[in-house]
């Protein structure tokens, strides 16, 4: 087992290295010239300034954590672990927006020269830099880490400020960057669209460039940071229950408890190969629909997992349990995947369009009842991933099933990451005047990006769900080891009062981000309107407008507004946890969970039909765009954005943070 111990690392720096070829093929497409060229460098320059700020105040958060952990009976070690998951964390966001902001452009321009396949092909693969950056960059950090502590059950506890630094990370990119992206949204679309009537990414709307900019910072950047949080966090807590299980429990899964603990990352490993034979299956089948050849590559390399898992598992010593548990996990994410999918692109969505005959109001009631009713079967999924996993397998086998289900997170995040590149490609046809074929091709790859996108974050919210469980069992099994009589039973007031005040954060943080959302709206609709009534000729498209003054409002909102909803994730569990006790602590991670699940699914699929609603009047249907349904589904996308790009995506990571800072603080409780 030592010799293979080396190989997650080995293949996080061989993932690297295929998503460096991948943006070397990327830029070898054209990326146009004059105005086009323009457009594209005032998004990429945005996006990299919104970077450099929101880094430069996260490394402050995470310097405070990293002194904190180093001085606490932790040591320096958990603080050296916290440091290594942050850094990856952040350089998977950065990697996978910068080469979005390349790829965006050269989308554009294979949609105008040479059609929708080779469109396609440039926006996956930007996509895809996003997808193999984050499998990589988990390997390889959490690989090394392995290296030095996660081998012997005695250090193993040491990674987990691993993944107390990469959920900080993505808690603070995940509401930034989605404070910045919805608020851009809202003010372009309802000055733009609703009064002054000019098309979507019209050139002479102030606020398209801040808009633009905002799908690569939000959408990409922060949904990679999301997804990473959870993919690590499936892989710790799946070694720190493995790190304190019973000989007798270990004797029913596996020859060994170093199998049991080198598992996850061996699964993930395969899982990354498998990501990039989904890859090049997408390029291959490129040439037929975009659907098509998305839902191959996805199904595809999902399939090519469970079959490889399978062989893994009995070659490593494990036995037939862990597979079923892994089986679970990888059904699991595809069938919560295709409930989302109706959900945000079926007939619900027509139904939702035809509502705005009615006026605003119906198109709400409806989304709401919607986005309410979609929960069902992801819950049902979930529960029923729990009650497989943990018959065969234990509490290790709901963590292994969430490896199972994030294992090949490199085409899951590729596919998800190219809708906001072909979103921007989009914007970037209008501003620069490309034509109506151009634009029928980009929105055409914009409308199923908006579904594999909802998708995408349908899966993000089951896997988080799991990981989260996962390692809430782990710390668990942590207390109970050192306290043997510890247990959280329904009857113990603490426990009871600990579920309610879990409870709370999702409603406040939700409260918060969508706060943040409407505030920075605000005033973004402010200053547009102002630039269109005091710049002579702006509406004429004879004059330009200022774009910078509206990056600027977006910037400041979103780095002011993401403090306090991370704080109080981090800080809520240390308080909890020393001022009432593990039993409350635990409580409350439960109380947490249930709700941060329930509210993202239905936050996120409302959201996504109001969205996907929008787009289906767009193209012709009820009266088309400026038609009186078409300003109501308008008004429904607009309360739909903060709902599936800030407040709901802000849960998954919500609940990962309080979880992971429990486990990271569990020894401290004992």
């Amino acid at each position: 087992m030592t010799s293979l111990s080396t190989v997650p690392a080995i293949l996080g720096i061989f993932g690297l290295l295929c998503a460096f070829l991948v943006y070397k093929k990327v830029k070898s497409y054209s990326p146009g010239s004059g105005s086009v060229v323009d457009i594209g460098d005032q998004i990429h320059l945005g996006a990299m300034v919104f970077m450099r700020a929101e880094y430069s105040r996260l490394a402050i958060f995470c310097l405070i954590c990293i002194i904190g952990l180093g001085l606490s009976d932790l040591g320096w070690h958990t603080a050296l672990a916290f440091f290594v998951g942050a850094i990856s964390s952040a350089t998977a966001g950065f990697i996978g927006m910068y080469s979005a902001t390349k790829a965006n452009v050269r989308t554009a321009v294979a949609a105008r020269d040479n059609g929708a396949s080779e469109a396609l092909t440039v926006a996956f693969f930007g996509g895809s830099i996003m997808g193999l950056t984050v499998a990589a960059m988990g390997l390889l950090g959490l690989g090394i880490l392995y290296l030095l502590y996660g081998s012997d059950p005695h250090t193993a506890h040491t990674i987990h400020g691993f993944g107390m630094g990469a959920s900080s990370v993505a808690l603070f990119s995940r509401v930034g960057g989605g404070i910045f992206t919805k608020s851009a949204d809202v003010g372009a679309d309802l000055v733009g669209k609703v009064e002054a009537g000019i098309p979507e990414d019209d050139p002479r709307n102030p606020g398209v460039i801040a808009d633009n900019v905002g799908d690569n910072v939000g959408d990409v950047a922060g949904m990679g940071s999301d997804i990473f949080e959870s993919y690590c966090g499936a892989m710790i807590a799946s070694i720190a229950i493995a790190s304190t299980m019973s000989a007798v429990t270990i004797s029913q899964l596996a020859d060994s408890q170093e199998t049991l603990m080198f598992m996850p990352l061996a699964l993930a490993s395969a899982g990354l190969l498998c990501s990039v034979a989904g890859i090049l299956t997408v390029k291959l089948f490129s040439t037929k629909s975009p659907e098509v050849a998305l839902r191959i590559g996805t199904m595809g390399a999902s399939l090519l997992f469970i079959v490889v898992s399978w062989f893994l598992i009995t070659s490593l010593g494990g036995l037939t349990n862990l597979w079923i548990a892994v089986l679970s996990g990888a059904i699991g994410g595809i069938v919560i995947g295709l409930s989302t999918e109706y959900y945000t692109g079926g007939s619900p969505v027509r139904k939702l369009a035809a509502s705005g005959e009615t006026g605003p109001a119906t198109v709400m009631i409806g989304g709401l009842a919607l986005g309410m009713q979609s929960v069902a079967v992801p819950v049902i999924t979930i529960a029923a991933i729990i009650f497989t996993a943990s018959y065969f397998a234990d509490l290790y086998g709901v963590g292994i099933a969430a490896v199972g289900m994030l294992a090949t997170v490199g085409i899951t995040m590729a596919i998800d990451a190219y809708g906001p590149v072909a979103d921007n490609a989009g914007g970037i046809a209008e501003m620069s005047e490309m034509g109506k074929d151009t634009r029928d091709i980009t929105d055409s790859l914009d409308e199923l990006g908006n579904t594999t996108a909802a998708i995408g974050k349908g899966f993000a919210i089951g896997a988080a769900a799991l990981a989260a469980l996962a390692i809430i069992s782990a710390y668990i099994e942590t207390i109970t080891q050192g306290d043997p009589s510890f247990a959280l039973l329904i009857n113990n007031p603490l426990v009871l009062m600990g579920m309610f005040l879990g409870g709370i954060f999702p409603f406040l943080v939700s409260a918060m981000t969508m706060t943040a959302v409407g505030d920075a709206a605000f005033d973004m609709i402010h200053e547009i309107r102002r630039q269109f009534k005091e710049i002579p000729g702006l509406l004429e498209g004879t004059a330009k407008p200022d774009t910078a003054r509206c990056v600027d409002i977006a910037t400041k909102a979103a780095l002011n507004k993401m403090i306090l909803p991370g704080t109080l994730a981090v800080a809520a569990p240390i308080v909890v946890g020393f001022g009432l006790g593990p039993e409350a602590l635990g409580g409350m991670l439960g109380g947490a969970l249930i709700c941060c699940v329930m509210m993202a699914l239905m936050m996120a699929n409302a959201g996504g039909a109001w969205d996907n609603a929008k787009k289906h009047v767009e193209k012709g249907h009820h009266g088309g765009k400026g038609s009186d349904v078409h300003k109501a589904v308008v008004v429904g996308d607009t309360v739909g954005d903060p709902l599936k790009d800030t407040s709901g995506p802000s849960m998954n990571i919500l609940i990962n943070v309080m979880a992971i800072v429990s486990l990271v603080i569990a020894p401290l409780l004992i």
